[in-house]
């Protein structure tokens, strides 16, 4: 599991952290089940501090993504098939959505985004 820290970004790093790992999640890329890393560790790895890394996990725990058994370490969460689907439309809408608001900036009419998104679309 990839997790890269941006100074650039605008949001705090235990959201980029959290943002991340709910990806790998959401992308299959982690399954249920599988190991975390632990906090310490990844805080040693990307040179945070481990209350950085505690909070981001915290975060995570507690929209379901994560479970923690104390000595053990976090695990990725049994997840609801219908809800991680849910899950990954909404994050989908919210792209979109941005991509309409940002389109509308731009003088971009439906039409065209229709368009554009069709052709994104055929390309896969």
């Amino acid at each position: 599991m990839k997790i890269v820290i941006s100074n650039a970004s605008d949001d705090p790093i235990y959201e980029q952290i959290a943002r991340q790992i709910r990806g790998h999640i959401l992308s299959d890329e982690l399954r249920e089940g599988d190991a975390l890393p632990s906090i310490r560790g990844l805080a040693r790895e990307l040179q945070i501090s481990v209350i950085t890394t505690k909070r981001a996990f915290d975060e995570l725990e507690r929209e379901g993504f994560i479970d923690t058994v104390t000595g053990k370490g976090s695990f990725v969460a049994m997840q609801n098939k219908d809800l991680l689907r849910e899950k990954k439309m909404k994050q989908v809408e919210n792209i979109l959505a941005e991509a309409v608001r940002e389109a509308r900036m731009l003088g971009i009419g439906r039409e065209d985004l229709m368009n554009m998104l069709a052709v994104l679309c055929e390309e896969e």
